[in-house]
């Protein structure tokens, strides 16, 4: 019988003879039916013959056949499907090869001995000409659809595929399809390939940390068999960029199909909720380990102190907390305890704990490293006790613990800070002999020491020649003298000793040379020597773009001090512009440091105008900002003045600052003594005010000023005096007056009366002495020092109070009474009424216009 010949495109395909087609296959996931094999008992029957309707259809592509019962017909029929079927990966048909492997296998062969007979090199080289051809979904789908027969698609991989597959999988996860990559490496896992040697798992986790894609994240992990490590790494590389949401999401699915809490992922949430800064999520997570019944370790109760430790009081009752549950305490649990204190500036906490630890130590339960006495050296230097940190390098040195840099920083800025430089420098030298490097912050250190002791230029020598050769220091033991059994070495011509470790003084020559590599804060400093020198201060900052570093705003604000103290006050404004022009926002320092400037030069109306312009800016001004230009003037000597000056003591007390108003209230009283005093007179009784008179620093003395002043002219003239003393309710009298005053010109009309409101009143009521004490100094003030026509409004007359007794529930309009009239006799008033009575007084409108002519004939 002869061989059938298909030809599909280019290929062609030989069936053996004896074989009959089947039916086209369909890729379905539905398991499809083996053929049952003849036994080996009986004969094998003879095919049947094909019906028309099989026939009329073309036939597939390859085709299963019912195999002959004997063992070399069917490895033979086995090797020619294994020939075509590696001829197929060749010319990278793999869906083809796919095929062929789904018609082996649905014969009821053995995949492996398909898979045996086939030539690995041609299939190899068909996976990697379509992996180059940038097809690694359908290589991946096709490789899927094998793992489903049985045959495992590590076996058509060599070096060459795996590569090229890796290869692909870097350019998809490149490509930025984060979706569709993490998509295939599930796929690749289903088939068993080792996910970490095709992309290393840090690259993935970076790209999802920069996407902010927690749940591809959350993905991508759960492909490894033990993803909790992986977990933990994603937790901490989210909250490094302060994504603290996508760090929680990734927190909770790590804590999925767990039968235990694991400790390291609730440790690493916990550092991760300290480094964001949100400590109380801190404190919930421990909490729902209390919840489970479960008792952290002490890794988990270290982090919760450490991310709590800016509150001291928390940080104790979990120290405590732990003793009760039974965890003992590690060093680096004190060492979290003494930074604590030292946020706390708990001086005394932290030498009892440092006692305590001792205690400990001389036991043999604990050993003090280098960073417990760092810290407790930072709590002492922070606090200006220079002399106890000295005392605690003494006993680093007895311990045979050697200091490192951050213990001779915190040394060096305890004697710095104290004022002692000589002692600073002398510590410095002594590191360096100790053989530890020093970095830049103690060289800034002794430089900012040396400008602060106003020896600029020790400063800029020290500088120079650090930078020249670097920082280095050579000893000769035979010419300074010889190190003792403490490893001290007296230094003849200096006069001090130098402590430092026996490992370093054994030498005989000792030389040391360090690299000397200026930071921004260097020059800042520097520039801060300058003085008034602007050029020398420019120059600085030139020099300090020329290294590559970029001035910041401290940089420009002490350019700006130094431009002002040279008496440059145009050139400092002209900074702000060349900050812009530099791509750096002036911040609330730099436009502080200028409105100083300005009002240090008595330039009043500049340091207002760039006031402004910060406010245009929306840049909110500081404490600094306002009490600058509150206290920038002696005397007022305008109404515009002095609403400017209000107007910013407003926006102070609106932005919640809290300031002294005293001063205020003295330049607001002084100008508003003006209305009646001349050139030549001195002020009353009135003219000045204590403390305590003025009221305390909440008065509504300043806001009652503002409220008013900043009433436009055309307003009614209406003043409200409840709630004030008498000497603050004169002063706002008068600076209503005054602003009349200076708003008047010859021929203008006074068209309202003016209205002083002083109070509803209970008659005989608590509090009447003292409102009426405030009405007689107000009227005496009006009548007596300024000849004012006073009326007081809500009084009745005699003959009216009569009407008003007699006809009780009759309506009249308020009636004026000229002060100084009759009072009604006490017989005539009601004895089981007192009514209230709205206490005001009107200055008429007649007698404003005939005092602002004798005012402005005087002027």
């Amino acid at each position: 019988m002869r061989a059938l010949l298909l030809t599909v495109g280019s290929s062609s395909i030989v069936f053996p003879p004896n074989s009959t087609p089947t039916p086209p296959h369909h890729h379905s996931t539905k398991p499809k039916s083996k053929p049952s094999l003849p036994s080996k008992q009986s004969p094998s029957r003879p095919p049947p013959p094909s019906s028309p309707s099989s026939t009329a259809s073309p036939p597939p592509l390859v085709s299963a056949v019912r195999w002959d019962s004997t063992t070399s017909r069917r490895r033979n029929r086995l090797r020619y499907y294994a020939d075509v079927g590696s001829k197929l990966a060749e010319d990278g048909r793999l869906e083809d090869f796919l095929m062929v492997a789904e018609s082996v296998v649905d014969s009821g062969l053995k995949p492996s001995q398909f898979v045996a007979l086939l030539n690995s090199k041609l299939v190899y080289k068909g996976i990697t000409r379509r992996l180059k051809e940038e097809k690694l979904r359908s290589v991946v789908e096709v490789l899927s659809g094998l793992k489903k027969l049985g045959i495992s698609p590590l076996e058509l991989f060599d070096g060459s595929a795996e590569e090229a597959l890796a290869q692909e999988c870097r350019r998809i996860m490149k490509c930025g399809e984060l979706e569709e990559f993490i998509s295939l490496m599930e796929l690749l896992a289903g088939c068993q390939f080792s996910i970490k040697e095709l992309v290393e798992p840090p690259e993935i986790i970076k790209i999802c940390v920069k996407e902010w894609s927690p749940n591809v994240a959350v993905r991508y992990a759960r492909i490894f068999p033990n993803p909790q490590i992986l977990f933990c790494t994603m937790i901490l590389e989210f909250g490094k960029t302060g994504d603290l949401a996508s760090a929680l999401a990734v927190f909770k699915a790590s804590q999925q199909k767990q039968g235990y809490p694991n400790m390291y992922a609730y440790r690493t949430m916990i550092d991760v909720c300290g480094r964001c800064g949100d400590y109380l999520k801190s404190r919930s997570i421990y909490e729902e380990l209390l919840v489970q019944k479960v008792t952290p370790n002490i890794y988990v109760f270290n982090s919760l102190m450490n991310a709590n430790a800016h509150d001291l009081s928390y940080t104790l009752d979990i120290y405590k907390h732990m003793q009760t549950l039974g965890v003992a305490a590690d060093m680096a649990s004190y060492n979290i305890l003494l930074k604590s204190c030292r946020l706390a500036a708990r001086v005394d906490l932290a030498k009892d704990i440092y006692r305590e630890v001792q205690s400990l130590e001389s036991t043999g339960a604990l050993k003090l490293d280098v960073f417990t006495y760092s810290t407790i050296i930072k709590v002492f230097a922070d606090a200006k006790l220079w002399q106890m940190a000295l005392q605690i390098k003494e006993d680093m040195l007895s311990a045979g613990v050697i200091p490192n840099t951050i213990a001779w920083s915190s040394l060096i800025s305890a004697c710095a800070s104290a004022g002692l430089l000589e002692k600073a420098i002398q510590l410095f030298e002594e590191m360096l002999l100790a053989g530890c490097e020093p970095n830049s912050q103690c060289c800034n250190i002794i430089l900012h020491a040396c400008v602060e002791a106003c020896q600029y230029d020790r400063a800029f020598r020290l500088f120079w020649s650090w930078k020249r050769s670097g920082l280095h220091k050579a000893f000769f033991e035979d010419y300074q003298g010889k190190a003792d059994s403490n490893g001290r070495v007296e230094h003849a011509q200096d006069n001090y000793t130098l402590s430092i470790p026996k490992r370093t003084s054994d030498s005989h020559h000792l030389r040391f040379k360090v690299p000397f590599t200026p930071t921004t804060s260097t020059y800042n400093i520097l520039m801060k020597a300058c003085g008034s020198d602007y050029y020398h201060a420019k120059t600085l900052m030139d020099e300090m773009k020329t290294v590559g570093l970029s001035p910041n705003l401290i940089s420009w604000s002490i350019l700006i001090d130094v431009c002002g103290g040279s008496g440059n006050v145009q050139g400092a404004v002209k900074i702000l512009k060349s900050m812009r022009e530099a791509r750096i926002q002036p911040d609330v320092v730099a436009y502080t440091a200028v409105i100083k400037v300005c009002v240090e030069s008595k330039n009043l109306k500049l340091a207002f105008s760039v006031y402004a312009e910060m406010k245009r800016y929306q840049i909110k001004p500081n404490l600094v900002t306002y009490n600058t230009l509150l206290r920038a003037r002696s005397r007022y000597g305008s109404l515009q003045e002095v609403q400017q000056c209000l107007a910013i003591y407003q926006d102070m007390r609106r932005a919640g600052y809290k300031s002294n108003d005293y001063y205020l209230k003295q330049l607001i009283e002084e100008w508003c003594e003006g209305v009646i005093q001349n050139k030549n007179q001195k002020q009353g009784k009135f003219g000045s005010c204590s403390k305590t008179d003025l009221g305390g620093p909440q008065s509504l003395l300043l806001e009652k000023v503002a409220a008013h002043l900043q009433k436009s002219s055309a307003e009614s003239l209406a003043i409200d005096l409840q709630g004030l003393t008498k000497v603050e309710a004169r002063i706002v009298v008068l600076a209503v007056l005054r602003k009349i005053k200076e708003n008047y010109s010859p021929g203008d009309k006074i068209k309202d009366d003016m209205l002083i409101i002083l109070g509803v009143q209970e008659l005989g009521a608590v509090g009447a002495k003292h409102e009426s004490g405030v009405k007689d100094a107000i009227i005496k003030l009006l009548q007596d020092n300024l000849g004012l026509k006073v009326l007081l409004k809500g009084h009745k007359t005699a003959t009216e109070r009569k009407i008003h007794l007699e006809n009780p529930f009759g309506s009249y309009s308020d009636m004026e009474e000229i002060i100084g009239g009759s009072e009604l006799p006490p017989q005539m008033e009601s004895p089981t009424r007192r009514p209230a009575a709205l206490q005001r007084l009107k200055v008429t409108k007649e007698s404003l216009y005939h005092w602002l002519q004798r005012r402005w004939g005087a002027c």
